[in-house]
């Protein structure tokens, strides 16, 4: 099974994906900003000012998906010991990042408008800085420690103790009175959101998952070289 780990077969496979990727992140991109921007209506309360959410709460559900697919490949690399995950992981990391900063930056820009203010040390955006925080000094341990097995256990212990904030984050709302709002989209539950503003969400949530995709092939290929360049078959 390792064997299908091998850079050459990985790479042969993963270099040719980007490129189909961004053709589809593109396409879906351009119809879900024409819905979030143009045909979804303006709300009665906050008008223009919500299709911000088109950006922030997909760009949240994507930080909070990545690193908890961090830290699931984390514990399986301490754990059962599955050093294929290591590239995996580490290559998540930059699109986790990026989609932090996002949510944190356009969640300001939300609050101005709506709180009144550019930032509120509120449980769930205290929560979601804290995810960052852990992202950063994630990323971080990989550029420090140099020593193979050893940056692996730390980073997959950052990871771990990290995705103790998740349930924070996601249950903040309702463990604290807050500034921010419950979710207004459960599973279990039935929505509070207009199906007019649930497609442009989605499509939105779709195109951004694919550029966290194609962020995520970049990096993964760019390690996958090194390991070529080194002359190793894997890990």
């Amino acid at each position: 099974m390792l064997k299908n780990f091998e850079p050459n077969k990985i790479f042969s496979l993963t270099s040719k994906a980007p490129k189909y990727v961004l053709a589809t992140f593109i396409i879906v991109i351009s119809v879900g900003l024409v819905e979030a921007l143009i045909i979804s209506p303006e709300d009665y309360i906050q008008s223009h000012s919500v299709r911000i959410m088109y950006v922030h709460v997909p760009s949240a559900w994507i930080s909070l998906g990545t690193f908890s697919a961090i830290a699931i490949l984390s514990f399986s690399i301490i754990v059962f010991k599955i050093k294929s995950f290591i590239l995996i992981a580490k290559s998540l990391a930059p699109a986790g990042l990026v989609f932090n900063i996002i949510a944190l930056v356009t969640g300001s820009i939300w609050g101005k408008p709506t709180w009144g203010t550019w930032w509120a040390w509120d449980a769930r955006i205290t929560s979601m800085l804290i995810l960052a925080l852990f992202y950063i000094i994630y990323i971080l341990a990989w550029r420090i420690y140099e020593n193979g097995e050893k940056v692996h256990k730390i980073t997959s212990m950052i990871a771990i103790l990290g995705a103790i904030n998740i349930p924070i984050i996601k249950y903040s709302v309702d463990w604290w009175s807050t500034l921010h709002q419950p979710a207004s989209i459960n599973i279990f539950e039935k929505t509070s959101i207009h199906s007019s503003m649930i497609v442009p969400l989605a499509l939105m949530t779709a195109a951004f998952a694919l550029f966290s995709i194609l962020i995520f092939l970049m990096k993964y290929n760019t390690e996958l070289i090194k390991i070529k360049n080194k002359g190793l078959d894997r890990l």
